[in-house]
């Protein structure tokens, strides 16, 4: 079931037979968009996610090359790095919780502005893919621990043991070494949040992770929050989050990066006053992570974090970059 097409479906057809001719020379125009300042651009195809996750990038840009659309090309990234068992920060092989269960957490948000998401999400190895199914198949917009789980099954998606050997192995190294209360340096996380832009120049992004190693169970964090990990406006741009995901979720970091952008500011000085913000609430704090990746629908990019090392992988036309983030620090 579409479920948004039924309700769309009446005044559409009406509307039709008046814009017909209107929409045929707007599906001939495809290589200019105009934007919300009433700037024409040239479309720019791209994809861009957190952290050095190229493969990620890559297969985006093989669909966004051969036509596909953004929210193809999102899901598809997000994929590549849940199926990667040697990425111990999302789907199978993420680290668990304390007490050993791998849990995870997507989104996914499309051009039009509907979304999907999961939180905690186990025995499925790709969470992002199941949010999808959520935005798509069901009224709502999230669902959540065993009835997202149930909900996956009866989407045709099959049980997976998410805890690798590598992975028990480190957890059980840290039952041993470790208190029971978070510990900087030990509950390392990279989630991988991806944006991209069609041939059409419609924005979509999506978020995955399998949140903070050794967490307590139920923890979620900012990934699947739509307006915190992740937010798209297909007028304006997108922007997604990685690192301590409580501190974006007090900030509703991602919308805050879109309505800046909505403002006049550019993807980075957008990412620079997000973090800022960020950094507002917490002075004086040096032990935690925060970075942003925004575009624009012009297709620039930005991205900006707390402490130097966090970088984002950015493919388009014109070649496969990875590029280190400016730094609040």
């Amino acid at each position: 079931m579409q479920r948004r097409n039924f309700l769309k479906n009446s005044s559409a057809a009406a509307a039709g037979l008046l814009s017909a001719p209107l929409l045929t020379s707007c599906k001939e125009e495809t290589s200019t968009q105009m934007t919300a300042s009433n700037t024409i651009v040239p479309i720019r195809p791209i994809a861009i996610c957190t952290w050095n996750f190229e493969n990620a990038t890559a297969k985006a840009w093989e669909v966004l090359q051969k036509g596909g659309t953004s929210l193809d090309a999102v899901q598809q990234g997000a994929m590549v790095e849940e199926a990667d068992t040697n990425n111990q920060t999302v789907g199978v092989g993420g680290r668990p919780d304390r007490e050993g269960n791998v849990t995870l957490d997507a989104c996914i948000m499309d051009k039009d502005g509907n979304c999907g998401a999961v939180v905690y999400l186990q025995n499925i190895a790709s969470p992002v893919s199941v949010a999808r199914k959520v935005m798509e198949e069901t009224p709502h917009v999230m669902l959540a621990g065993k009835g997202a789980e149930q909900f996956a099954y009866e989407q045709g998606f099959q049980k997976t043991d998410l805890l690798t050997e590598k992975s028990r192995k480190e957890w059980l190294a840290w039952k041993k070494t470790s208190e029971y209360k978070p510990i900087i340096n030990i509950e390392n996380h990279d989630t991988i949040g991806i944006l991209a832009i069609d041939k059409d120049g419609d924005i979509a992004g999506a978020c995955t992770t399998s949140g903070m190693a050794y967490k307590y169970a139920g923890r979620v964090g900012d990934s699947p929050l739509i307006g915190a990990g992740l937010f798209v406006d297909n007028e304006i741009g997108a922007a997604t989050a990685t690192g301590v995901g409580e501190e974006v979720v007090r900030t509703v970091g991602s919308f805050l990066i879109v309505e800046l952008m909505r403002q006049g500011k550019s993807p980075q000085e957008a990412c620079e006053e997000g973090v800022k913000r960020i950094m507002a609430k917490n002075k004086d704090r040096t032990d935690f992570q925060i970075g942003f990746i925004a575009i624009n629908k012009k297709g620039e990019t930005g991205g900006y974090c707390i402490q130097p090392g966090f970088t984002y992988r950015t493919f388009t036309e014109e070649g496969h970059t990875n590029t280190p983030s400016a730094s609040f620090l």
